[in-house]
């Protein structure tokens, strides 16, 4: 990243915020699918996640080169870039609460497949709590497909 180039964060993560919200071990286990990159890990990464780098908010993986098979998780309160950015990459997994979001439609518009976790998902965040919302999980590439196809009924691109 250049010295000018604006950063998506302005200083790094130091304690949990109302975003972080890790995905539950169980996911990976049962889609069975290695990472190259995760792309919104926390300081430290998450050790269950299989991914063999990640960026955290320190490394801004919104201006970092995404390369191969990405994870995404993106903060639930301002997912727009990210899923432009998965978008534009077009090879992962991604996981996103669905809402009205104008930035649903592309992503349900352009993924190979698109599955629904329903509610309520316990996610790991240090409190207890658990994600009320419908969770979606989004791929492309034929083998991400094939991995959230573990998870529930897959919705493919026409």
């Amino acid at each position: 990243m250049s010295a000018g180039e604006p950063r998506l964060f302005p200083v790094a993560q130091e304690q949990l915020t109302s975003d972080d919200y890790y995905t539950p071990a169980w996911v990976f286990e049962r889609m069975g699918i290695e990472f190259d990159l995760d792309v919104c890990a926390p300081p430290g990464g998450i050790p269950w996640i299989p991914a063999k780098r990640y960026f955290t908010q320190a490394d801004d993986g919104l201006v970092q080169p995404w390369e191969g098979r990405v994870w995404m998780n993106p903060p639930f309160s301002t997912p727009r870039n990210w899923v432009e950015r998965f978008i534009e990459h077009g090879h992962g997994v991604s996981l996103c609460q669905i809402s009205v979001g104008r930035w649903l439609d592309p992503l349900w518009s352009e993924v190979d497949g698109f599955t629904i976790l329903r509610p309520p998902i316990e996610f790991v965040n240090g409190k207890g709590l658990s994600i009320p919302w419908p969770i979606g999980l989004t791929a492309f590439g034929e083998e991400c497909v094939e991995a959230i196809s573990r998870l529930g009924v897959v919705r493919r691109k026409a």
